[in-house]
């Protein structure tokens, strides 16, 4: 059996050997180059053509980010970033290599942290990410930061009038999601009326800034739900993102943050979400379940499509990981399958839609 080639790029000496030898236990894996440096990264990419990057994002020379945006456009490669950054500035430096190609992102290991569980961790993750097919990524494809790339304003024609617009969009998605969310917002457009809640999988060290983050790419204002907190009403601009390490449920009009067992191992859960709109809302629901590895968000994606609401998954060919999107099209959740680049005129047209009991 071939072992899995593995590029490790970190400045730390120390971390650097420790990786490596966590690696080289695995008979797997190989590691084929080590790098101190962005740029010197970014050359044993290109000459040794591994099968997956290690990626510390705070590094000399060539920063992580930087060195993310140069390969996954010259060279791309799947990139695991193994990074301790937990500040404001650094997290936006991470959520910005995922939304510029990367795959995934672990923490480094703490001292307190337990070493073994660590290690496991890190050889399931690496194994992982090295198996994902990426594309050539360029950074220009997501446009200036903060602003829709020329050209994104919907186009898609309107819904029959047979069905009513819907009282909330919900997005569900995982690994590749930052890219994916930043790619659907900046398409729509900031008075886009109907309220958005969204799940996205984020480790909880690593989640906390995301919503504001994203809200500086996105036309329309972003935030973390508040507990308790209405249902923004249509005509109201929003996006409502699960708190980290929380589900998010809708509950007689008011969003909830509940700390209930992990589902499919996930927390905030899609299907959770998924399954209280369901119920709250029947056929004024619509949702997009996206890029991501398990099935989370596919068994709530039936139940709003058996409730008679809108249902759309994304495509195999444009997810980076066709996990959570495969699941529910085998279940008959989605109502259409799309390319990520007609997400948002899909979810464009639901807007445009009459209101329920208003005639047109």
């Amino acid at each position: 059996m071939t072992k899995l080639r593995v590029l490790v790029v970190e400045d730390s000496l120390t971390v650097r050997k420790h990786i490596v030898e966590v690696l080289t236990n695995d008979a797997d894996l190989e590691v084929v180059g080590e790098a101190e440096d962005g740029k010197r990264g970014i050359e044993l990419c290109q000459s040794l053509k591994p099968d997956v990057v290690t990626l510390d994002m705070m590094l000399p020379v060539l920063s992580g980010l930087a060195a993310t945006e140069y390969i996954m456009a010259y060279c791309p490669t799947p990139i695991l970033i193994v990074s301790a950054s937990t500040n404001r500035g650094e997290l936006f430096k991470t959520y910005e290599a995922l939304a510029a190609g990367a795959v995934d992102v672990l923490e480094k290991p703490l001292a307190a942290q337990d070493d073994d569980d660590w290690q496991r961790r890190l050889v399931a993750t690496v194994k992982l990410v090295a198996r994902i097919k990426v594309v050539t990524h360029p950074r220009a494809r997501l446009g200036a930061m903060g602003q829709r790339p020329a050209g994104a304003v919907p186009t898609v024609s309107a819904a029959p009038a047979s069905r009513s617009a819907p009282r909330v969009v919900a997005i569900g998605v995982s690994t590749g999601g930052p890219a994916a969310l930043v790619e659907i917002l900046r398409a729509l457009p900031a008075d886009y009326p109907i309220p958005i809640l969204l799940v996205i999988h984020l480790s909880k060290l690593f989640a906390p800034a995301f919503a504001e983050w994203l809200d500086g790419q996105s036309p329309i204002p972003v935030a973390y739900a508040a507990d308790g907190q209405a249902l923004p009403p249509l005509g109201q601009p929003r996006v409502l993102l699960a708190f980290p390490d929380r589900h998010l449920v809708l509950r007689q009009g008011r969003l909830h943050r509940t700390d209930d067992a992990e589902r499919h191992s996930c927390k905030p859960s899609v299907d959770v979400l998924f399954d209280s709109l369901a119920r709250e809302l029947g056929a004024e629901c619509a949702a997009c379940l996206l890029t991501g590895m398990g099935k989370d968000g596919a068994e709530g994606l039936l139940a709003i499509r058996r409730a008679g609401g809108t249902t759309i998954a994304q495509d195999e060919s444009t997810s980076v990981v066709f996990g959570m999107p495969r699941e529910a099209i085998l279940l008959g959740a989605a109502e259409q399958v799309l390319p990520l680049s007609k997400v948002a005129p899909a979810l464009a047209a639901l807007a445009r839609r009459p209101a329920r009991g208003r005639v047109e």
